[in-house]
């Protein structure tokens, strides 16, 4: 009886510390990319002025080594602050049945491996992203706000994010985000190589859950905060909607319909 209580303190406890943890991660992420992560201006003010200045032009930054590891870090942490707080219950069913392990070393630093191992992915992506950010600013596809110019390309993308929301990969991909107790049991590894392994594997689903819908950030401006704010809480929402299917294809024809609705404007315009 005494035994079972004090575990089940012990797992207080973690939970409270990992909580805890995660969100002062979240906390000086998103701290750091208001103060523009090193940026000439902050995602305020360009905010901002993509509200009250829609279309206004701005000359794209000249491109270096020293420049792109900031866009870098911009992607990095800005994906910190996206995409923690919707792995949070993985992080703390992680750190509960790390804690249960017969003879567990230090089951919070084999959580923490867990995470780093999840963040991994999402660095590789902001490489990715970044060095697409360069090219596409390079041949004036992407503009000074840090969004695409030409309505067609943009009403591409949401259509291509669209249909991906329909596609059985991405099914496959957030049933696994949904169900933390199932990944956690099917995909269990033992020790500290093992926890960093399930977090790339948990960090490998959610990437191909939600890389599409971090792609529309370079249509409503990757440093625009609402943008940004909407992507992060719809994520949220669809990973702890278990069951419900027809979110992701509401999103899905949503999406299409406003990528042939802003590519067919120009032509209405005409």
């Amino acid at each position: 009886m005494g035994t079972g209580s004090s575990l089940e303190s012990v797992l207080k406890r973690d939970r409270l510390m990992v909580v805890i943890g995660l969100a002062l991660v979240v906390v000086v992420a998103a701290a750091y990319t208001l103060a523009g992560v090193g940026m000439n201006m902050s995602p305020l003010t360009m905010t901002r002025m993509a509200i009250e200045m829609p279309g206004m032009a701005m000359q794209p930054v000249e491109w270096s080594p020293g420049y792109a590891f900031v866009v870098f870090l911009m992607w990095c942490v800005m994906m910190v602050a996206m995409m923690v707080p919707s792995a949070a219950p993985m992080v703390l069913i992680h750190a509960a049945i790390s804690r249960k392990q017969e003879n567990a070393d230090r089951p919070l630093a084999a959580t923490a491996l867990f995470v780093a191992g999840y963040l991994t992915v999402w660095t590789a992506f902001s490489f990715v992203a970044t060095t697409l950010q360069w090219g596409l600013e390079s041949l004036g596809i992407v503009t000074g706000m840090m969004e695409i110019a030409s309505p067609v390309i943009a009403g591409l993308v949401l259509i291509t994010a669209g249909l991906y929301q329909l596609t059985p990969l991405k099914r496959v991909c957030l049933k696994h985000c949904q169900n933390p107790l199932t990944f956690i049991i099917q995909h269990w590894r033992l020790g500290k190589a093992g926890a960093f392994r399930m977090g790339l594997d948990h960090g490998g689903y959610c990437f191909g859950c939600c890389w599409f819908l971090m792609a529309l950030l370079f249509v409503g401006g990757i440093m625009n905060l609402i943008w940004i704010a909407g992507i992060a809480v719809y994520v949220g929402i669809e990973k702890f909607a278990v069951g419900n299917r027809w979110l992701t294809i509401a999103t899905g024809m949503t999406l299409t319909a406003a990528g042939l609705r802003m590519i067919a404007s120009p032509l209405l315009a005409a």
